[in-house]
């Protein structure tokens, strides 16, 4: 067997002073084309698992570029995981575009908001030898 691939991608827009969601659309590839993700209770356990910390990096995302004062306009992501033959993650890669509706960020802000994105509650409870990295990058 071989290894197995997640993708999931989103967008979104906000709202408020606390980066508020005010759309959201989190899209699954399956089958080489991009579908909606559509969680219910007969969802697969492991892509439901993928969501929650795709999730979780997202709020620790907008949060804490609304704590140092981004007020974000809309903002895509992707999730890209890589996991062996047996389900165990090997590589989770998280890469945000927001675009600001205010502020301007140092990269002494943009530092602290991906340190803060790996202590989110999904990513801090993942083994130590998974290889997780996460980017943020703003435009005006």
């Amino acid at each position: 067997m071989s290894d197995r691939y997640f993708d999931l991608r989103l967008s979104s827009t906000y709202q408020g002073e606390e980066n508020k969601v005010d759309e959201l659309n989190v899209e699954v590839l399956a089958d080489n084309k991009w579908e909606t993700l559509d969680l219910s209770i007969r969802s697969p356990g492991f892509l439901q698992f993928v969501n929650a910390l795709f999730s979780c990096q997202h709020l620790y995302m907008r949060t804490n570029s609304a704590e140092r004062n981004l007020l974000l306009d809309s903002a895509t992501g992707e999730l890209h995981v890589q996991t062996d033959e047996d389900w165990h993650i090997k590589v989770a890669t998280i890469i945000f575009n927001a675009k600001l509706k205010s502020g301007s960020p140092t990269q002494d802000d943009i530092d602290y908001i991906t340190d803060r994105m790996t202590h989110c509650p999904v990513s801090s409870n993942l083994p130590d030898h998974i290889n997780i990295s996460n980017s943020v990058k703003f435009e005006t």
